[in-house]
Protein backbone atom coordinates (compact mmCIF):
# COMPACT_ATOMS: atom_id res chain seq x y z
CA UNK A 1 0.00 0.00 0.00
CA UNK A 2 3.03 2.30 1.22
CA UNK A 3 4.02 2.27 -2.87
CA UNK A 4 1.20 3.27 -4.21
CA UNK A 5 0.94 6.02 -1.84
CA UNK A 6 3.84 7.12 -2.50
CA UNK A 7 3.50 7.00 -6.00
CA UNK A 8 0.12 8.83 -5.91
CA UNK A 9 1.54 11.68 -4.08
CA UNK A 10 4.19 12.23 -5.92
CA UNK A 11 1.80 12.05 -9.10
CA UNK A 12 -0.67 14.59 -7.19
CA UNK A 13 2.54 17.00 -5.99
CA UNK A 14 3.97 17.42 -9.67
CA UNK A 15 0.40 17.82 -11.31
CA UNK A 16 0.43 20.68 -8.70
CA UNK A 17 3.85 22.19 -10.16
CA UNK A 18 2.82 21.68 -13.46
CA UNK A 19 -0.51 23.62 -13.58
CA UNK A 20 -3.14 22.62 -11.38
CA UNK A 21 -2.33 26.03 -9.62
CA UNK A 22 -2.30 27.83 -12.55
CA UNK A 23 -5.97 26.84 -12.67
CA UNK A 24 -7.18 27.56 -9.34
CA UNK A 25 -5.39 30.72 -9.62
CA UNK A 26 -7.16 31.71 -12.80
CA UNK A 27 -10.57 30.35 -11.40
CA UNK A 28 -10.86 31.29 -7.66
CA UNK A 29 -14.52 29.86 -7.39
CA UNK A 30 -12.86 26.51 -8.19
CA UNK A 31 -11.14 26.64 -5.41
CA UNK A 32 -14.17 28.33 -3.18
CA UNK A 33 -16.36 25.60 -3.95
CA UNK A 34 -13.57 22.84 -3.15
CA UNK A 35 -13.09 24.63 0.33
CA UNK A 36 -17.04 24.38 1.15
CA UNK A 37 -17.31 21.19 -0.28
CA UNK A 38 -14.59 19.33 1.76
CA UNK A 39 -15.61 21.09 4.94
CA UNK A 40 -19.01 19.44 4.16
CA UNK A 41 -17.40 16.37 3.18
CA UNK A 42 -15.98 16.50 6.71
CA UNK A 43 -18.73 17.32 8.37
CA UNK A 44 -20.79 13.94 6.90
CA UNK A 45 -17.59 11.92 7.68
CA UNK A 46 -17.92 12.88 11.06
CA UNK A 47 -21.15 12.51 11.76
CA UNK A 48 -20.68 9.09 10.26
CA UNK A 49 -18.23 8.09 12.57
CA UNK A 50 -20.89 9.53 15.89
CA UNK A 51 -23.57 7.05 14.22
CA UNK A 52 -21.26 4.62 14.07
CA UNK A 53 -21.97 2.41 17.86
CA UNK A 54 -18.23 0.88 17.13
CA UNK A 55 -19.32 -1.39 14.75
CA UNK A 56 -15.78 -1.87 13.60
CA UNK A 57 -14.14 -3.48 16.56
CA UNK A 58 -11.48 -5.75 14.97
CA UNK A 59 -12.00 -9.79 15.90
CA UNK A 60 -9.27 -11.26 15.22
CA UNK A 61 -10.08 -15.32 15.32
CA UNK A 62 -12.54 -14.48 13.07
CA UNK A 63 -10.52 -12.27 11.09
CA UNK A 64 -8.71 -14.66 7.56
CA UNK A 65 -8.21 -12.67 4.42
CA UNK A 66 -5.83 -12.27 1.64
CA UNK A 67 -5.07 -9.47 -0.16
CA UNK A 68 -2.49 -8.80 -3.08
CA UNK A 69 0.20 -6.47 -3.05
CA UNK A 70 -0.81 -5.04 -6.43
CA UNK A 71 -3.99 -4.68 -4.97
CA UNK A 72 -2.79 -2.99 -1.80
CA UNK A 73 -0.61 -1.32 -3.78
CA UNK A 74 -3.20 0.34 -6.05
CA UNK A 75 -5.84 1.09 -3.17
CA UNK A 76 -3.01 3.03 -1.74
CA UNK A 77 -2.62 4.80 -4.90
CA UNK A 78 -6.11 5.62 -5.17
CA UNK A 79 -6.04 7.17 -1.80
CA UNK A 80 -3.51 9.36 -2.77
CA UNK A 81 -5.24 10.55 -5.70
CA UNK A 82 -8.74 10.98 -4.99
CA UNK A 83 -7.90 12.79 -1.97
CA UNK A 84 -9.21 16.42 -2.50
CA UNK A 85 -7.24 17.85 0.75
CA UNK A 86 -3.71 16.40 -0.74
CA UNK A 87 -4.86 18.42 -3.97
CA UNK A 88 -5.86 21.45 -1.63
CA UNK A 89 -3.01 20.82 0.02
CA UNK A 90 -0.28 20.73 -2.40
CA UNK A 91 -2.12 23.38 -4.68
CA UNK A 92 -1.23 26.09 -1.85
CA UNK A 93 1.88 24.92 -1.12
CA UNK A 94 4.21 24.25 -3.79
CA UNK A 95 3.74 26.82 -6.18
CA UNK A 96 5.06 29.67 -4.10
CA UNK A 97 8.41 27.67 -3.92
CA UNK A 98 8.92 27.41 -7.65
CA UNK A 99 11.48 29.87 -9.57
CA UNK A 100 9.82 30.74 -12.92
CA UNK A 101 13.15 31.89 -13.62
CA UNK A 102 14.94 28.98 -12.81
CA UNK A 103 14.54 25.11 -14.39
CA UNK A 104 11.97 23.04 -13.15
CA UNK A 105 12.87 20.15 -13.22
CA UNK A 106 15.52 20.60 -10.43
CA UNK A 107 13.30 22.37 -8.45
CA UNK A 108 10.46 19.76 -8.82
CA UNK A 109 12.87 16.83 -8.05
CA UNK A 110 14.04 18.95 -4.58
CA UNK A 111 10.24 19.28 -3.90
CA UNK A 112 9.46 15.39 -4.80
CA UNK A 113 12.42 14.16 -2.76
CA UNK A 114 11.75 15.88 0.72
CA UNK A 115 7.89 15.39 0.28
CA UNK A 116 8.17 11.84 -0.68
CA UNK A 117 10.62 11.80 2.38
CA UNK A 118 8.43 13.10 5.09
CA UNK A 119 5.36 10.84 3.31
CA UNK A 120 7.10 7.64 3.81
CA UNK A 121 8.48 8.49 6.90
CA UNK A 122 4.42 9.40 8.61
CA UNK A 123 3.73 6.26 6.58
CA UNK A 124 6.13 4.09 8.68
CA UNK A 125 4.42 5.79 12.10
CA UNK A 126 1.26 5.32 11.19
CA UNK A 127 1.83 1.73 10.29
CA UNK A 128 3.89 1.29 13.75
CA UNK A 129 1.17 3.11 15.18
CA UNK A 130 -1.53 0.90 14.13
CA UNK A 131 0.39 -2.43 15.59
CA UNK A 132 0.09 -0.71 18.93
CA UNK A 133 -3.52 -0.19 18.34
CA UNK A 134 -4.76 -3.70 17.73
CA UNK A 135 -5.89 -4.81 21.05
CA UNK A 136 -6.95 -1.37 21.57
CA UNK A 137 -9.55 -1.88 18.47
CA UNK A 138 -10.86 -5.09 18.89
CA UNK A 139 -13.11 -3.70 22.09
CA UNK A 140 -16.41 -1.86 20.84
CA UNK A 141 -16.42 0.31 23.08
CA UNK A 142 -13.17 1.69 22.68
CA UNK A 143 -13.94 1.97 19.25
CA UNK A 144 -17.01 3.96 19.68
CA UNK A 145 -15.18 6.35 21.94
CA UNK A 146 -12.63 7.00 19.05
CA UNK A 147 -15.09 7.08 16.44
CA UNK A 148 -16.83 10.07 18.80
CA UNK A 149 -12.84 11.82 19.49
CA UNK A 150 -12.73 11.82 15.94
CA UNK A 151 -15.86 12.14 14.68
CA UNK A 152 -16.06 15.45 16.83
CA UNK A 153 -12.55 16.81 15.12
CA UNK A 154 -13.47 16.30 11.24
CA UNK A 155 -17.00 18.56 12.34
CA UNK A 156 -14.97 20.95 13.72
CA UNK A 157 -12.03 20.88 10.71
CA UNK A 158 -14.85 20.77 8.24
CA UNK A 159 -16.58 23.88 9.99
CA UNK A 160 -12.92 25.51 10.33
CA UNK A 161 -12.33 24.76 6.68
CA UNK A 162 -15.78 26.25 5.35
CA UNK A 163 -15.11 29.51 7.07
CA UNK A 164 -11.63 29.95 6.90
Amino acid sequence: MMYGELIGVGLVATASVIGVAAIMLQYPSIFIFLKYAGGLYLGYLGIQMWLSRGKMALNLEECSFTVSNKSLAMQGFITAIANPKGWAFFIALLPPFINSSLDLTPQLAVLLFFILSLEFLCLIIYASGGNTLRKLLQNSSNVKLLNKIAGTMMIGVGVWLALS
